[in-house]
């Protein structure tokens, strides 16, 4: 992968822009709710438990990631291409049992064959967790489901735990206190419909393959 000039992203637009934009709301929604949590919340650099295991992750998601690793590249080549080579590792042993197409990283959408992959493989570590460091390399590009992780969140209307680790002490009432609704009016949603119209591409895939290039330039 050749580096674009510093501060040059391809693709830079409307759709990225908009990113952007959600992007502000749910960091800013997610720092009420951790300090709201108080010394509930136990997480900082370092704290793995959550860079471990696959997840499906969408289109949005991918390109931003894609887009961070060129930023990366641009500013320290070396630390980018140890990103490159973990996830082209990390392709190589999934793509045997792959629910999808490896070809192009898409997974298949049989929601039980990819509960099933991703819990074979729970103690996989991401792509951009730096082993030595335990800090993500990725992290001002990380995808949502990274961003909501540790407060209990309401996503799409649907209300998700809190962090088990952070919150095994917490009462019901201590954990709804803390929770966050990160995008209460679905402006991802309508921002991943308008990306796979343009690409003429629908699905999702998982970390690993979006950071090897698939699916490609998106």
């Amino acid at each position: 992968m050749k580096p674009p000039r510093r501060g040059e992203l391809p693709g830079d637009d409307a759709i990225d822009r908009a990113d952007a934009e959600l992007l502000s709301g749910v960091d800013a929604e997610m720092a009420d709710a951790v300090e709201r949590c108080g010394p509930l919340f136990g997480c900082g650099p370092g704290r793995t438990d959550c860079c471990r295991g696959l997840f499906p992750v969408n289109l949005l998601d991918a390109r931003r990631l894609q887009r961070g690793l060129l930023d990366l590249e641009a500013r320290e080549p070396a630390r980018a291409d140890a990103v490159v080579r973990r996830a082209a590792e990390a392709v190589a042993r999934l793509s045997g049992e792959y629910p999808g197409d490896p070809a192009t990283g898409l997974l298949g959408g049989d929601r039980e064959a990819e509960e099933g992959f991703c819990g074979r493989h729970a103690a996989e570590p991401c792509p951009a967790l730096d082993p030595t460091s335990g800090r993500c390399e990725l992290y001002e590009w990380r995808p949502l489901v990274c961003r909501t992780m540790g407060p209990p969140a309401r996503i799409g209307g649907v209300e998700l735990p809190p962090c088990p680790f952070c919150f095994a002490e917490a009462t019901p009432a201590e954990i709804e206190r803390c929770r966050a609704a990160p995008d209460p009016a679905g402006h991802e949603a309508a921002l991943v419909e308008e990306l796979q119209r343009r690409l003429h591409l629908h699905g999702e895939t998982i970390i690993a393959f979006a950071l090897a290039g698939r699916p490609a330039a998106i």
